[in-house]
């Protein structure tokens, strides 16, 4: 991973993480879940997110096949919860390239095919996620949940974006180098380009269903340190910490994900020490189950971190 890059997540993690650690030491202390009905509800919040990651990998399994890799089920399943242990453990989300790199081995299917299989699920889950933040934000919630009270200059500045990339694209449609990229990019786009129709539209019904389950994992958890937030206060969550997850940070998005977290839950209404809590308790659920299982699928069923590191090697070797 590029030095530059690495810094940059590593500050941006430290600055979010300083800031919310010191905005943490200012509240009052936080009550962790204790007695039956908390347990109840985090034993709820686990299985709402054991079906979620299901969701997850049989999605991966229909975007394969629609993009014609022949991949076991089963694989998708125990790979997505090695992706997710990777992106939580190692830095620059590489917990995709781990499962791409898995999967290739076990189907024999080309990586840039596989890692647009991964941009494809990215693209249904941002489609997915924008789509509930606008509605829940600006259907059923204020607009002072919102970072910013100018959400439409931050809309046009992100509209000027993607209108400059395009015009990027147009000037160098024509230069050789640009035809040299789009040929080595091609198997990336297979997956993409097959979503357009009905089974992209079926993909994408699901991903919404997925994203409601990770949402009941949210309000399950909140529910059990007693913090009264609505279905609606938890799909907005969801969303917002997925965005702030997606900035350049540490493994796990430390830091950004926490910052989230803390601002979603205060524009709601949740106290200072409630948003403690809920803090600390909903990122145990989130990262630390899944870590561990994806652990240990990896070194049961794909051989550990030495395994991988020897086929890295022959590879480098081969080419």
């Amino acid at each position: 991973m590029n030095r530059r890059f690495a810094l940059i997540q590593a500050l941006v993690s430290l600055v979010a993480l300083a800031a919310v650690i010191w905005w943490a030491t200012k509240q009052e202390a936080p009550e962790l879940p204790s007695g039956g009905d908390a347990i109840a509800w985090l034993a709820a919040a686990a299985l709402f997110y054991a079906v979620a990651t299901l969701m997850r990998g049989e999605r991966w399994h229909q975007v394969l096949r629609v993009t014609g890799v022949h991949a076991r089920r089963s694989d998708c399943y125990a790979l997505t919860t090695v992706g997710y242990m990777g992106n939580n453990v190692l830095p620059a989300r590489a917990g995709e390239m781990l499962r791409v790199v898995l999967m290739s081995s076990r189907s024999g299917a080309g990586k840039r095919t596989l890692i647009g299989s991964v941009v494809a699920e990215r693209l249904l889950d941002a489609i997915a996620l924008a789509s509930i933040f606008l509605v829940v934000v600006y259907g059923v919630l204020s607009s002072t949940v919102l970072p910013t009270d100018r959400p439409l200059l931050f809309a046009g500045l992100g509209v000027l974006v993607i209108l400059l990339g395009a015009l990027a694209v147009y000037v160098l449609r024509s230069h050789h180098v640009f035809e040299r990229a789009r040929i080595w990019l091609r198997p990336l786009a297979d997956a993409p380009r097959a979503l357009v129709g009905m089974q992209g539209v079926v993909l994408l019904a699901g991903t919404f269903v997925l994203w409601a389950f990770e949402a009941a994992v949210y309000l399950a958890v909140a529910r059990s340190v007693e913090l009264d937030i609505s279905g609606m206060g938890a799909l907005y969550l969801v969303a917002l910490t997925n965005f702030f997850a997606a900035l350049p940070a540490a493994p796990g998005s430390i830091g950004t994900f926490d910052a989230a977290v803390i601002f979603g839950s205060k524009a709601i209404g949740a106290s200072g020490s409630a948003a403690v809590a809920y803090l600390l308790t909903l990122r145990f659920m989130l990262y630390v189950p899944i870590t561990l299982v994806g652990f240990v699928v990896l070194v049961t069923r794909y051989g550990g971190w030495s395994r991988l590191r020897s086929a890295a090697r022959l590879e480098a070797t081969s080419a």
